[in-house]
């Protein structure tokens, strides 16, 4: 296969399920089933094949003119393939999870449909190779999550479904101006290059424009990666399916903002350009406020979905903060939180929608003594809950751990009582549910039965112990730890 056919290669193995299964009937299980499945590890096992070639420095590039002086460009290279290691991997659980919880319901077909779609516009926007095409992706992205969001058509559905769309749409108008103003003004930029001359030239000669794009962008991707006060989406969405929130969460939506960015900042103005203009350090501190109020909202919620969706809020901002404090290690501690946060809230997501499908239970005030009843999934919340607070082993330690560090490597210890308070905060709504699930008592401890089917039991219990592998194995080559530091000596030169 050429060098250019690789890119679309990674995108067909999503795209060609999602055209045929929209394509069968509802009660068209097994080829359903086969398709999603198949496409799914399909792309787990391009994706890991593709990512020892990256590292040693090869890249694969398709490129194409989309106006004069504009090319549509998509690239494998290391951060590329860091996002769709992730998305691909859980793209696999979060399938058999949704295959066994939506057995037997209406309108399959178009929920698996649209679910692949959504996959195809996160690995688009993975592999975008400059803002324009990261645009087209990232507004494909919007549209075909909106079906997800709306698929049980329920009054309350329809509203967080109008809700996600409403501030989607808005939030694309100022990502798309500043874009286009971008490429009048400094002509085609490509990621490639971390920051251009003519991008240092352009910051230099124009600074206040140059400032100006950088708020419009950022204004743009705050919304779909949950910065206050732009973040009101994303608990309105929680009446999706959990399946939905599981993608929304921690594989497509929110990863798709930060993502962008990161891309933004280390590779469209580059950290000096964008350090010299003076826009990181405002982007730290609305990246704090962010984590501050997500925790404390977090703490008001007794619904379990809205209290991870607060929660949601708050740990996606710790990839913002990274990469707004001028330290490789914060950076590496940013990027590395994209695959270690997805691996604990989807884990969070799938335990809710179990404990709503078997017992019945959306509110935390109701887990009683659930523990008992259903020992994998309160234990897979448990350690999920301890990676968030950021208790080593887990993921989550080392994501702190990096942005403490770096954050005294740059001279702003400030940041230090952010990531202290968060971890607090973190502890104090975690952890009642734990003493809940555990050493309360209640009236589910004493019904029995089997836990749960294994196609909703086991993608839990496999992304609670990635949790906990991804924290031990962090000196491993390919761990995601190492594979964010590789990323991040990119970004700086080292």
């Amino acid at each position: 296969m050429s060098a250019g056919l690789i890119p679309f290669a990674v995108l067909a193995t999503s795209l060609i399920p999602a055209v045929v299964i929209f394509l069968l009937p509802d009660d068209a299980t097994r080829w359903r089933t086969t398709l999603n499945l198949g496409g799914a590890a399909a792309k787990v096992a391009l994706v890991a094949a593709l990512i020892p070639a990256a590292v040693d420095g090869e890249r694969f590039e398709w490129r194409s003119e989309f106006v004069p002086g504009v090319d549509l460009v998509l690239r494998v290279e290391p951060f590329a393939l860091y996002f769709l290691a992730l998305s691909s991997v859980l793209w696999l659980v979060t399938t058999i999870y949704a295959v066994g919880y939506f057995r037997d319901t209406p309108g399959r077909s178009r929920f698996f449909g649209f679910f692949s779609l959504c996959v195809v516009a996160t690995t688009g926007i993975a592999l975008a190779g400059n803002p324009v095409t990261f645009v087209i992706f990232y507004e494909l992205l919007t549209l075909v999550t909106y079906p997800l969001v709306v698929h049980e058509r329920s009054a309350a559905a329809i509203a967080g479904a109008r809700t996600y769309l409403i501030h989607t749409l808005i939030g694309g108008v100022p990502l798309l101006i500043g874009v286009v103003w971008l490429t009048e003004r400094v002509g085609s930029i490509d990621f490639a290059d971390r920051g251009s001359d003519a991008m240092t030239e352009f910051a230099a000669r124009e600074p206040v424009a140059a400032t100006a794009i950088f708020a419009l962008i950022v204004a743009g991707l705050a919304v779909k990666a949950a910065l206050i006060p732009v973040h009101g989406w994303l608990p309105r969405a929680m009446v999706a399916p959990a399946p939905v929130s599981a993608l929304l969460h921690a594989v497509a939506v929110v990863k798709a903002g930060v993502f962008g960015i990161v891309l933004l900042v280390d590779y469209t103005y580059g950290v000096e350009v964008a350090e010299r203009l003076g826009v990181l350090t405002p982007l730290a501190v609305l990246a704090s406020a962010t984590i501050v109020y997500g925790s404390v909202m977090a703490l008001r919620q007794d619904g379990i979905k809205a209290r991870l969706a607060y929660s949601t809020v708050s740990q996606v901002a710790y990839v913002t903060l990274g990469v707004a404090i001028v330290s490789a290690t914060a950076t590496t501690g940013g990027i590395a939180h994209i695959v270690n946060q997805g691996l604990m809230k989807i884990t969070m997501f799938f335990c809710a929608g179990l404990f709503a499908v078997v017992l019945g239970i959306t509110r935390i005030s109701e887990l009683d003594g659930v523990g008992r009843r259903m020992p994998v999934t309160s234990a897979a919340f448990t350690v999920a809950a301890v990676g968030m607070i950021g208790i080593p082993p887990m993921a989550g330690f080392l994501s702190k751990w990096y942005l403490a560090v770096g954050s005294v490597e740059a001279g702003q210890p400030w940041v230090l009582g952010v990531l202290v308070t968060s971890s607090l905060l973190n502890a104090a709504y975690f952890f009642p549910i734990v003493y809940r699930l555990w050493w309360k008592t209640g009236e589910h401890e004493r019904v029995t039965g089997i836990e749960a089917p294994p196609t909703l039991l086991v993608p839990a219990a496999v992304t609670a112990v990635a949790t906990v592998v991804v924290g031990l194995v962090a000196g491993w080559i390919y761990s995601p730890l190492n594979l964010a530091r590789i990323i991040t000596e990119g970004i700086y030169g080292l």
